[in-house]
Formats: C-alpha cells, sequence, structure tokens
C-alpha cells in the first residue's frame, strides 16, 4: 500500500507507475479514491465543527444551571441531543467512506524502482549476470523423475491415491538429501547472522491481506473452510505478520530472520512435461529470509539477500543466473525483485528456483510495522528472499551432480548431514 497523501499530492506519477506496470484498467481508482477522500475530509471538517459547537454549549450549561436559568438549560440539552443525532449519522458514513478508501487503495500498486526493466510479463525480464559454468555431460541426463526413480527415492503412484496429483512421498536417501539440503541452507544463514525461527503454518486474514496482493492470494492461497485461516504459501507470509503493529527503536534494526516451512499452493493452470513431476507442486519445503530495516538500508540489504542464495548454490556445484524482473512481472506490493535461476543440464537453459523481493513500506503499511527515530516515526522496509525451496533445488541438485552410473555426487558441504557418504548409488 502506497501512501494516500502521495496520491493527493502526485497523482500523475501513481498513475505513471501504474501505466509501467501495465495494469491501465486501475487509472481509474486514483482519482475515485481522491474523490472519496475528499467526501471523507468533508465530514470529518462537519464532525469535528459539531464536535466543537457541542462542548461549546455544554459549557453554556453548567454556567446556566448555576444561574438557576433551567429553561434555556432544557433547550440547549436538545441541541446538544440533535447534535449529538447529527454525529452518530456522520460517524457512519466515515467509517464507511474509510473502508472504501482502503479496500481501493489495496489495489494501487506499489511504486515501482526506476531502474526496473520495462516490460508486459516474464519472457521480458533480463538477465543481469551468470555465476558458474554450465554443466555439460558426455551422456544424457534422464529426465528428473528417472533419477529419482533409479535411487529408489520417490513413490508418486500412492501419493496421488492418498491427496490426488501434486503430492508425493520422498524415500530413502533421497529423503535424506532433501533434509539435508535444507539443514545447510538454514545453518548457512545461521551463520551470517541471522535467526533461526519455525513459524505457525497457517496465517489469519488480515496478516494474508498485509502480505500479499489479492490477485496473488485468489491464485495461491489455501484457506480453512470455516475459519479464518489459510494455509501458507510460503513462511514470509507468518514471518512478516510476525510484527503486526510492531513499533521498533531505530536501534533495534534490521531484524534479520532465517525460517524453515513446509508451503502449501494451488499451483492453477496446466503445465509441460518438465513441470509434471515434482517441479510444481502443491506442497513442497522451504527454507526463507526475511528483514525489517532502515528504509536507507534496504536496497544495500537487497543485494545482500539474493547473493547469499547465489553463494549457496555454487557451494552445491550448481550454476546459476540472476534474472531481474520487469515492471509487468511485478507482484504489485513489489519495490523489485530479482529470480535466481539454476542451470538444466537436461533442458540446456535455466529455470526459477528463488525469487528475492524489496516491498520498501508495502507489508509495513498494511500491517502497521513503524519505527521510532527520537520523535519522529516512519514505516519500516520489508525485504523476502529463498534460500531453498525443495524439490526445484533438488531437480537441479540431481542433475548437476549425476554421475555416468546414474550414482549422485555429494558435495562436502552436504556430507555432514549425509553421515559421510561421497554418493548415492542407483538401487
Amino acid at each position: 500500500m502506497i501512501d494516500l497523501n502521495l496520491i493527493r499530492t502526485n497523482k500523475e506519477l501513481v498513475k505513471e507507475n501504474i501505466k509501467r506496470k501495465f495494469q491501465d484498467h486501475k487509472l481509474s481508482l486514483v482519482d475515485e479514491v481522491l474523490g472519496l477522500d475528499e467526501q471523507y475530509r468533508q465530514l470529518k471538517q462537519a464532525a469535528d465543527k459539531l464536535r466543537e459547537t457541542r462542548n461549546n454549549k455544554s459549557s453554556e450549561i453548567g454556567h446556566l444551571v448555576r444561574t438557576k436559568k433551567l429553561d434555556e438549560v432544557n433547550k440547549i440539552k436538545e441541541e446538544v441531543n440533535t447534535i449529538n443525532h447529527k454525529l452518530e449519522t456522520i460517524e457512519v458514513e466515515e467509517k464507511e467512506l474509510k473502508l472504501k478508501i482502503n479496500e481501493i487503495m489495496l489495489k494501487i500498486p506499489n511504486l515501482i524502482a526506476k531502474t526496473v526493466p520495462l516490460g508486459k510479463d516474464d519472457s521480458e525480464n533480463v538477465e543481469r549476470e551468470r555465476f558458474g559454468e554450465q554443466t555439460k555431460y558426455d551422456y544424457e541426463i534422464p529426465y528428473h523423475l528417472d533419477i529419482i526413480e533409479k535411487l529408489g527415492g520417490i513413490d508418486l503412484d500412492n501419493a496421488r491415491l492418498v491427496s490426488g496429483s501434486g503430492f508425493y512421498y520422498l524415500i530413502g536417501d533421497v529423503a535424506r538429501l532433501h533434509s539435508a539440503i535444507l539443514a545447510y541452507a538454514r545453518d548457512f544463514m545461521i551463520d551470517k547472522g541471522f535467526l533461526y525461527v519455525i513459524p505457525p503454518f497457517m496465517v489469519k486474514g488480515n496478516v494474508v491481506s498485509g502480505v500479499m496482493s489479492f490477485d496473488e492470494q485468489d491464485a495461491m492461497m489455501y484457506k480453512i473452510e470455516g475459519e479464518d485461516l489459510y494455509l501458507i504459501g510460503t513462511s514470509e507470509h507468518s514471518m512478516i505478520g510476525k510484527f503486526k503493529d510492531s513499533l521498533f527503536d531505530v536501534n533495534q534494526l534490521p531484524i534479520r530472520m532465517t525460517s524453515y516451512s513446509p508451503c502449501f499452493r494451488k499451483e492453477k493452470g496446466a503445465h509441460g512435461i518438465e513441470e509434471r513431476g515434482i517441479y510444481r507442486v502443491h506442497q513442497f519445503e522451504k527454507q526463507e529470509m526475511i528483514v525489517i530495516c532502515h528504509p536507507k538500508e534496504s536496497d544495500e540489504w537487497y543485494i545482500k539477500m539474493w547473493n547469499y542464495t547465489v553463494e549457496i548454490f555454487r557451494n552445491l556445484n550448481i550454476p546459476v543466473r540472476t534474472l531481474e524482473c520487469c515492471t509487468g512481472d511485478l507482484a504489485d506490493l513489489k519495490y523489485e525483485s530479482l529470480d535466481i535461476e539454476a542451470w538444466s543440464p537436461r533442458q540446456k537453459k535455466y529455470f526459477e528456483v528463488a525469487s528475492c523481493s524489496n516491498l520498501t513500506d508495502a507489508q509495513s503499511r498494511r500491517l502497521g510495522i513503524r519505527i521510532k527515530d527520537g520523535k519522529e516515526k516512519y514505516y519500516a522496509h520489508t525485504l523476502n528472499n529463498t534460500v531453498i525451496a525443495s524439490p526445484r533445488m533438488l531437480i537441479s541438485f540431481l542433475e548437476n551432480n549425476l554421475n555416468k552410473d546414474g550414482s549422485i555426487y555429494i558435495p562436502k558441504v552436504l556430507r555432514p548431514y549425509m553421515g559421510g557418504i561421497e554418493k548415492i548409488t542407483v538401487k
């Protein structure tokens, strides 16, 4: 959510930002919210005048009682009652207008960084940098399900019977590898100074609306029937929600946390063969990082955070690249966002495995996360980034560490989490 005062003082800037996101259907919202805001301010002014008049008349009553002018006292009391009825009506109208204004403000996108490339969708995202040489083999790389099945590591058929499509059982050494990667990512982030947290896996509706846009909510979130609870799509939701209505002293910042959670997503739509295995699923596990900081520090943290993910992937022998999301690919709350993509030797292309986002004060305005700096109070900036999201990480790991005989090489950083073994063998 942006500052309403910005719309009052520079509505053309807000409209231009909407155009850069190719959301022209939202342009009318700017004028609509300004009209409602004007009505609200007029009502508030009228209410303030009525309260002033009521206070003056109440003072008169005391004086008249002391001078025993009871007829005039009764007359003024009637006038005060009339004022009270008018105030009740105005206050109801004020509340309704405030709700309408807030509803529209939630739909107006956050301002985008000037450096974000212009583009309509993810096909126009811009590659920024590559890390590591693309893995090359003199033998064919099988489909990721074939790799895992030869390792005796997955059961999709029974998962479909138990839960439906988009679910799986991981088994044996592959399940252990999955957990080892997450444990390594956890310890990596702790070593970087982040506090480790396991958060709630369900959040209330007012937290959901605070951390994401309505479009994202509809496309992603599972709602618990009959309750005001949603399954989290990422631990960012409950981690940022943890600080709802918080007021931090400036010296308490930055807040740095890394969290583990299962994640649940609808993942609407049909997908190709490479996404049908365990690439795009309804349930997965993830290590996340979040930062709450001073507005002047968010640009610096943004760079640090995506670099941490790049470092982890390179430590696991996985070549990656960074891809800057264009204006049309940014969710409404994001100021800027960078995807990290891993190299797939099988597909001979990169695919998304992580995403780092700076949301400036868009989430903190919705959730009331503020900073106290002397006598001044202002909204904090929030950032989030994927450390590791399995099974996408698992797919990239298996393809880039595959031996000719179908076994999987275990890099040194993972061996302490794998009982010291150097490879997973075919079963």
